[in-house]
């Protein structure tokens, strides 16, 4: 499976923006999906997955103004951004498994996102 992360670009606080994982190579239709950011000096930290049935979970900081899907036709995850602050900057990555319980094992490239304020 090979993931290819798109829709980043520059936005203004209180912005949105919406961005797209496309999977290929195999079906990821059973997959845990989720993405996952990096600002510039810190850790990496998980903002959304989503499972095959559709439950989702999200960070703190992102609860109620992101939303993650998924398309399983076109293998395809999204992620919703909505009233961006600054903090949001970063890059995101999105990531796969297999299995709930693993660790999140196929990444795909960052895209990045810059929220000016």
């Amino acid at each position: 499976v090979q993931l290819q992360a798109s829709g980043g670009g520059l936005v203004q606080t209180g912005g949105s923006l919406r961005l797209s994982c496309a999977a290929s190579g195999s079906t990821v239709s059973s997959y845990v999906m989720g993405w996952y950011r990096q600002a510039p000096g810190k850790e990496r930290e998980s903002v959304a997955l989503i499972n095959s049935g559709g439950n989702t979970d999200y960070a703190d900081s992102v609860k109620g103004r992101f939303t993650i899907s998924r398309d399983n036709a076109k293998t395809t995850v999204y992620l919703q951004m909505n009233s961006l602050k600054p903090e949001d900057t970063a890059v995101y990555y999105c990531a796969a498994k297999d299995s709930y319980y693993s660790n999140f094992d196929i990444w795909g490239q960052g895209t990045e996102v810059t929220v000016s304020s």
